[in-house]
């Protein structure tokens, strides 16, 4: 193989591609990232059993070959090279990559050794890349990091005509976002259930300038793939049954206030100063009133009172402050509209854009109370 390339190219795709590569891979043959040179491209693939990465770039080839290298080393030689073009070289044991005065020596991993990557599944539609990056941020909020539970760590996610919907769980709290985007069939209905970091990581690394296309095969449902920018993903799906969590969604709520986000993400974080590991804040609903509380008798203790705009019965309820934090956060709207039963059952959480405006029900948080002491 003999390659000449944009240095700058090389180091972003090589990063790209490599951050699948665990930092102790369960098979040493996972360290490597495997580069094939042909017909003007420089294609990288990188497999960890789990998630798939591939990227390809142009490149001047002047022999074709496909090789396999220590994927992390060769990221952090490419991201040091100081020449604007770099030049790649092997021979029957070692890849050298030269570029202005520098010069590496890599020794060839078994190629024969590497497993083939999974097939990327059939298209089934497409997003605008903020509007999936935000979806995803929002709907793993509640993930849980119990991986005892494998189907907890997990989002569903469902396709439903032209509308999709990511749930998680960590049986305290839930979070929902939705989003339209264009299916490939309008009539596609299926369900998928994905590790929540994979997707996390899938967002941080999105060209969010151009559309997220995912693939997935109702026959072989195993695999779900994204397409971006001309990188391509697999995510391995979680095998398990996602909690029926939809009944937890109250048909009405009597009780709605109508709270400033910020002001009230600011007084949660000046309260819970007060509060013990794990310990919950009060919150009282009273009039149009709501006072924040933490600590106890003969500790430290803490109260701030906020205006609301509110409607219902007077309650009290008591929130981790952690879990409250986390579920405003996600809320992109500057108002927040709490939903309230009663002091026992899950809260629900939804953003709205003015004060006297309907909710907006693209991003649903619901949350448990925790009992607490008068």
């Amino acid at each position: 193989m003999k390659v000449e390339i944009d240095s700058a190219a090389l180091a972003e795709a090589v990063a790209w591609t490599t951050r699948v590569i665990d930092s102790r891979p369960s098979n040493p043959i996972l360290a490597g990232i495997r580069i094939e040179a042909a017909d003007g491209t420089l294609r990288l693939n990188a497999f960890n059993y789990e998630i798939s990465a591939r990227d390809h770039i142009e490149a001047g080839i002047d022999e074709a070959g496909s090789v396999l290298v220590q994927g992390k080393l060769l990221a952090d030689i490419t991201k040091a090279l100081a020449g604007e073009k770099t030049y790649l070289e092997t021979s029957d044991a070692t890849m050298t990559i030269s570029s202005g005065k520098s010069t590496f020596t890599l020794q060839l991993m078994p190629d024969s050794e590497y497993p083939d990557l999974p097939a990327v599944p059939d298209k089934l539609g497409q997003v605008d890349a903020p509007t999936f990056v935000q979806a995803i941020a929002q709907a793993s909020v509640a993930v849980s990091r119990e991986e005892n539970r494998p189907v907890l760590t997990g989002v569903r996610v469902e396709f439903q005509g032209d509308k999709v919907v990511m749930t998680s769980t960590d049986r305290f709290r839930l979070s929902r976002a939705s989003f339209s985007w264009t299916p490939q069939n309008i009539d596609t209905t299926t369900t998928t259930l994905v590790r929540g970091s994979l997707l996390r990581d899938v967002a941080r690394s999105l060209n969010e300038h151009q559309n997220v296309v995912i693939d997935f095969n109702t026959e072989n449902p195993s695999l779900l793939g994204f397409e971006n920018a001309g990188r391509v993903s697999t995510s391995q799906l979680i095998d398990g049954e996602f909690p029926a969590v939809d009944r937890l969604f109250a048909d009405e709520y009597p009780i709605h206030a109508i709270i400033d986000k910020q002001s009230l993400i600011g007084a949660i974080k000046r309260v819970a100063l007060v509060a013990e590991r794990n310990a919950p804040i009060r919150m009282v609903f009273s009039g149009q009133e709501l006072t924040l509380s933490a600590g106890a008798v003969d500790e430290a203790q803490a109260t701030e009172t906020l205006d609301i705009d509110m409607d219902g019965e007077d309650i009290t309820v008591a929130f981790n402050p952690s879990y409250l934090i986390e579920g405003l956060n996600a809320i992109t709207e500057p108002f927040v509209r709490m939903k309230m039963t009663t002091a026992v059952k899950p809260v629900e959480f939804n953003g709205q854009q003015e004060a006297d405006s309907e909710e907006s029900m693209d991003y649903r948080y619901l949350l448990v109370p925790m009992r607490f002491n008068n």
